[in-house]
C-alpha cells in the first residue's frame, strides 16, 4: 500500500534540509578563512547532498524491483562515505575552534538527513499520484 507522506513530515524534511544548508552556508559566509577553504567546504556539502540523494534513490529502486547496477549502487555509497570523510578530515585539520567544528559537522549531517527525507517524500508523493491516476 502506497501512502502519501504527511504534510508535517514533508514540512519537517524541508525545514531540516533548509536549516542544515542555511546554517552551514551562513557559517561559511561569516567564517574567517581563505576563499579556497570556503570553496572546499561548499563543494563537500554539495557532493554530500548529491551522493545521499543517489543512495536513497538506488536503495528505493532496488526495493521496488527497478534494476540498479551494482557499480552505481556501490559508487553511491562510496561517494556518501567519501563526503563524510572529506568533511571530517577538513575539520580535523582546520584552524578553527572546536565549537565551530561541531557546528559545521552537525549542520552538514542535518542537511544530508533533510536531503534524504525530501527525496523520499518526493518519491512517495509521485508514487501515490501514479497509483491514484491508474485507479481512476
Amino acid at each position: 500500500m502506497n501512502q502519501k507522506p504527511s504534510n508535517a513530515f514533508i514540512a519537517a524534511s524541508w525545514i531540516a534540509l533548509g536549516a542544515g544548508m542555511a546554517g552551514f552556508l551562513i557559517g561559511l559566509w561569516r567564517a574567517e578563512m581563505q576563499l579556497n577553504e570556503k570553496g572546499y567546504y561548499f563543494t563537500v556539502l554539495m557532493f554530500g547532498l548529491f551522493s545521499v540523494i543517489s543512495v536513497q534513490k538506488s536503495v528505493r529502486d532496488k526495493l521496488e524491483g527497478i534494476p540498479v547496477t551494482e557499480i552505481y549502487y556501490g559508487l553511491s555509497w562510496f561517494c556518501t562515505i567519501l563526503a563524510v570523510v572529506l568533511l571530517v578530515v577538513g575539520l580535523w585539520n582546520a584552524a578553527i575552534l572546536p565549537s565551530e567544528k561541531g557546528y559545521y559537522a552537525f549542520s552538514f549531517l542535518l542537511a544530508l538527513f533533510g536531503a534524504i527525507a525530501v527525496q523520499k517524500n518526493t518519491r512517495d508523493a509521485k508514487t501515490v499520484t501514479k497509483s491514484v491516476s491508474k485507479d481512476q
